[in-house]
């Protein structure tokens, strides 16, 4: 398969969210602001890329007996260094994910990776689907939270215009958009508008 298919296949073909729909709990719990979904989308990405590097380099050494189990372990410590540089170097961005970072370990997104392409392909490979499908899932989280912060706040990746709404003073924010019932509305319609798109393409 070449690169470009790969990365085409994890941004478009395959997205992990707005085709797969798998790694809900982060897609619908962070992707409160544009921010929040892009710093979670380049940190999932970067514990996919490692991690799908690593365990393609050690998937002629991991007995099938304990395969999920050295895959997790691999997963976890890529986890924590991303944990770690987050709350040295971004602490705002550490906070306001909380206890999602941690939960990275447990997407299924990158234990499906690791089991379903990585476990069976070269490193080189390996790496470009991590990029592919993490590229595809920060797209994917950054739309959904500039959906929900327009809406919600009236702001973009926290700035507004003029110090004003981006509509305009007189803009009254949809709070349901920053709630719970807006991530799954505007998912819906997220999801909607992508697969229309990608079918007339097909």
């Amino acid at each position: 398969m070449k690169f470009t298919k790969l990365l085409k296949n994890g941004i478009v073909d395959e997205n992990p969210v707005l085709v797969q729909v798998i790694g809900m709990c982060p897609t619908l719990g962070v992707t409160t602001s544009a921010i929040n979904g892009l710093g979670m989308g380049l940190s999932t990405t970067a514990v996919l890329i490692c991690s799908n590097i690593v365990i393609s380099l050690m998937r002629k050494f991991i007995p099938d007996k304990i395969r999920i189990p050295a895959f997790i372990v691999v997963i976890a410590t890529f986890v924590t260094m991303v944990g770690m540089l987050l709350k040295a170097y971004i602490p705002a961005l550490d906070d306001a994910l909380g206890l999602f970072i941690p939960l990275i370990v447990v997407n299924c997104l990158i234990l499906a990776r690791a089991e379903s392409f990585a476990s069976k392909n070269t490193p080189i490979k390996s790496a470009v689907d991590g990029i592919g499908m993490g590229l595809g899932f920060t797209l994917a989280l950054t739309a959904l939270g500039i959906v929900r912060e327009i809406l919600g706040n009236g702001t973009l990746f926290g700035m507004s215009l003029f110090g004003m709404s981006l509509f305009g003073a007189s803009y009254q924010p949809a709070l349901l958009f920053i709630l719970p019932p807006g991530a799954f509305l505007s998912l819906g319609f997220l999801l909607a508008g992508f697969n229309k798109l990608r079918n007339k393409k097909a």
